[in-house]
């Protein structure tokens, strides 16, 4: 009896991975023009970074829910297909009324929905990989998922672009949305349903019992998941809720920026979970969603806690790339930050096709990294790769001519190509086909909480430190991308030696 995953053709592995095009559609229109939307109704420039906590508040908690259920989950669709699908079409609604908000309000109201579904939907593909691939061919199942990655984020950030020159309006009334936008969301809608929907037919699963046996004739035993004791939880929840509390006490009393509430309520929010983890194993109340996805963080590998470091300053440049880009270019580089100005909204249609050039260089790089690899291995790689980025970012602070921001472009492609994949690589032949989603939403943990702390902190630092001007929160985000390229070459070499063997298979 065969007990070990066959190999996948080319055109299977592309099916599997179709559906990413779609969701990454729909996230590089998020990423593109949701400021301009915040701005579009009124946002101050201080206020934007509070309403884009919603992709990472969202992606924390539903994202380990989602793959603790998923791991659990077999029915007629599968094991993860019934999320591509369910999220894909909450997503697609989301699409359509986003630019359709009348208020500030709204438009942050339908952020948080969007975002939301597109985790639900999104957080099940990276275990997908894991679930019907054997080790030798997951490399290349996330570099599909790269590829389409960036080309789908290639053609909706420039899509807004695109329909200006075919001649849609690209302004509106002050407190309108430009019809640019609008029906670049409404493409972004049918894309992201057609391709998810895609790999929902076309593709297929392994049974739960089917992954156990291949689990099993790789390691000889089936992973055990390691219980802490109500102690430990109440020790440590007490340690998360008490600088928490007196953090929030402190920002109350002195009158400090709320957006730091941010941080103090989520090391609350922590600690409170771990209180409530430690009552209910004090209590023998058997384990739920929340016991075991708190079980399987603290008994994290050691190469994913690593990883973790590599992740939080990857993702807070990122953050401040995709939040503060389009003010950056508007105000420095077209002159404007009125957003019912011809001027803006030319910037930001820029900044779309901006943000098309280095998901398309990363489509590119997607192709060089693994000759990169095998010349340096994983972890130089990912240090190259992210000074690249962080040079790109820099040199928006010098770069007074547009169109050469292209170039800066070239850099972050680089980058993004490299964060989207080589730290999943680094992670191969570490963790257990029983918790490969809750693992991987685990893992997701480290790329929301940079984003909360962005979310929280950069609007502050730019407010004291650089006069309110967004074109340094680009500076702060390659001196973070400097930091995370060099936090890579601590990572073990165990896991990295697992998938650069899997890499050059």
């Amino acid at each position: 009896m065969v007990k070990e995953k066959p190999d996948l053709s080319f055109w299977q592995i592309w099916n599997m991975c179709f559906g990413f095009l779609g969701i990454q559609f729909g996230f590089a229109l998020q990423n593109a023009n949701v400021s301009r939307i915040f701005q579009t109704l009124g946002a101050e420039m201080d206020t934007i970074p509070l309403l884009w906590i919603a992709g990472p508040v969202t992606g924390l908690i539903v994202q380990p829910i989602v793959g603790h259920f998923s791991d659990k989950t077999w029915t007629r669709l599968g094991r993860r297909r019934p999320y591509f699908l369910y999220g894909a079409m909450v997503t697609s609604l989301a699409l359509i009324a986003m630019p359709n908000s009348g208020a500030l309000w709204m438009a942050a109201g339908m952020l948080w929905i969007m975002d939301a579904a597109i985790n639900v939907s999104m957080e099940p593909f990276r275990a997908f990989v894991g679930d019907n691939l054997p080790k030798r061919q997951q490399a290349k199942g996330y570099a599909m998922q790269s590829f389409f990655i960036g080309i789908g984020a290639v053609v909706a950030s420039m899509l807004p672009w695109i329909l200006a020159k075919f001649g849609v309006s690209n302004e509106a009334p002050a407190g309108s949305i430009p019809d640019t936008v609008r029906y670049a969301f409404y493409a972004g809608a049918a894309v992201l349903f057609a391709a998810v929907g895609w790999t929902v037919y076309r593709s297929r699963e392994y049974s739960p019992q089917q992954l156990a046996e291949f689990e099993a004739q790789q390691h000889g035993e089936r992973h055990q998941s390691v219980r802490r004791v109500a102690a430990e939880y109440r020790r440590s929840a007490f340690g998360w809720l008490t600088p928490g509390a007196l953090a929030t006490a402190v920002i109350y009393l002195w009158g400090w920026d709320p957006q730091l509430y941010i941080l103090s309520i989520a090391l609350m929010a922590f600690g409170l979970i771990q209180f409530y983890v430690a009552q209910r194993r004090a209590g023998n109340n058997g384990d739920n969603g929340v016991t075991t996805v708190m079980d399987d963080l603290f008994a994290m590998p050691t190469a994913m806690k690593q990883l973790a470091v590599v992740q939080f300053f990857s993702w807070f440049a990122l953050f401040a790339m995709w939040i503060y880009t389009t003010a950056a270019v508007t105000g420095v580089h077209f002159g404007s930050s009125d957003p019912s100005s011809a001027a803006y909204n030319e910037g930001a249609n820029w900044v779309g096709v901006l943000f098309a050039a280095y998901n398309g260089f990363s489509a590119l790089a997607a192709m060089v990294i693994p000759v990169m690899v095998r010349h340096w291995g994983l972890r130089k790689a990912h240090l190259v790769n992210l000074l690249l980025g962080a040079a790109g970012l820099a040199s928006f602070m010098v770069i007074s001519d547009p169109t050469l921001l292209l170039v800066a472009m070239v850099g972050v492609g680089f980058a993004w190509a490299s964060i989207l994949s080589l730290p999943y690589a680094m992670l191969a032949g570490c963790l257990p086909a029983a918790k490969m989603g809750v693992y991987m939403g685990i893992f997701n943990f480290f790329i929301v909480i940079p984003q909360l702390l962005a979310a929280s902190v950069l609007g502050l630092i730019l407010r004291m430190g650089f006069d309110n001007q967004p074109i340094y929160a680009l500076g702060i985000g390659a001196v973070s991308l400097v930091i995370a390229g060099f936090a890579a070459l601590r990572v073990s070499q165990n896991g990295a030696t697992v998938a650069q063997r899997a890499s050059a298979s």
